[in-house]
């Protein structure tokens, strides 16, 4: 069974269970998309920043070829990197990652985050991180969000996305966008999981009419992976006694649990993985509901907890965009 849809502000529907992409090893990441496409999944979240949209579009074209789906019924969604926010560099690069996923217009395009980045070469460096020199130095635009915005509008106008919108904005930076958006942003893209709820963003974003989708539903889970203090020090989600109650209750996965709790407070939710059966098992989240008590449960879980800060992978006092 498809999972239900969103109906975004801009008049299309965006899948709610979609299948994220950030850290989708290169040598497997065709397969991977392949078998998330047999599984089911429509919307698939990539970015410029994680290195692999090329593999993606090879993934994605294999089962358009081999029948699986047809273009027009994936919701494909991508994202502009910091180096690339100036006006004239925004079609460009789009169009290049557009080359790379091999399709003619992202469902999607997401301003990744609302800081502007000194322009890299693509030649030079791709993706090109964070650094200008690619090891340490942090070089700022001055490319401000509102010429960046109206690029994003320019690429509706041409075609290339039929959506746009935002990631890791806070209230802010939505509230400054709203008053100079020609084209609302369709959706809000954040971290949002039980140890950091956001509740009062969410707030804001669907009093607006802005989609909400959750990304890193399972917390520390995914940054244990790269090291991060932080995420080893507090308990895994899918091991917090909570939630592993809930599953039994339930009888669902940990994993279903997490993503439950997330759609049924209608947000979108992007998890990922490797194995077709947990793929299966992800999609399939929103066949049942969490009662009150598991709901009001989780809610007392919330640390304010934010494991995808810049300057946890590298010191830096310079990017402190969440300061």
């Amino acid at each position: 069974m498809a999972p239900p849809s969103i109906k975004l502000n801009s008049g299309y529907d965006m899948p709610q269970v979609g299948f994220g992409l950030w850290k989708v090893d290169n040598a497997t990441c065709a397969d991977i998309v392949y078998n998330a496409v047999k599984a089911g999944y429509r919307l698939f979240d990539g970015a410029c920043d994680y290195g692999n949209e090329k593999e993606c579009g090879v993934g994605i074209a294999r089962a358009i070829r081999d029948g699986l789906v047809k273009r027009e019924e994936l919701f494909i969604v991508s994202k502009l990197w910091q180096t690339f926010h100036e006006k004239d560099k925004v079609e460009p690069i789009c169009r290049r990652q557009l080359a790379d996923w091999q399709v003619e217009y992202f469902d999607l395009f997401l301003i990744h985050f609302p800081v502007a980045l000194e322009y890299v070469d693509p030649a030079t460096r791709y993706p090109p991180g964070w650094f200008y020199d690619g090891q340490g130095e942090v070089r700022w635009s001055k490319a401000t969000n509102q010429e960046t915005w109206g690029a994003m509008e320019s690429l509706v106008d041409a075609g290339l996305a039929r959506s746009i919108g935002v990631s890791n904005y806070e209230a802010q930076g939505l509230y400054d966008m709203l008053k100079y958006a020609r084209i609302r942003p369709a959706t809000l893209q954040i971290e949002l999981h039980p140890y950091l709820q956001q509740n009062n963003l969410v707030r804001l974003a669907k009093a607006e009419g802005i989609a909400v989708t959750a990304y890193s539903s399972f917390g520390p889970t995914g940054f244990i992976e790269l090291d991060m203090d932080r995420a080893k020090n507090v308990a895994p989600l899918m091991q917090h006694e909570a939630i592993a109650a809930m599953a039994a209750k339930h009888s669902k996965t940990p994993a279903q649990i997490l993503l439950r709790w997330a759609t049924q407070r209608g947000l979108a939710v992007i998890p990922k993985t490797s194995r077709p059966g947990v793929m299966e098992q992800n999609i399939e989240s929103t066949d049942f509901d969490l009662e009150q008590a598991d709901l009001d449960r989780i809610a007392k879980m919330d640390l304010n907890l934010r494991f995808n800060q810049p300057t946890n992978y590298f010191p830096s006092d310079k990017l402190w965009i969440f300061g």
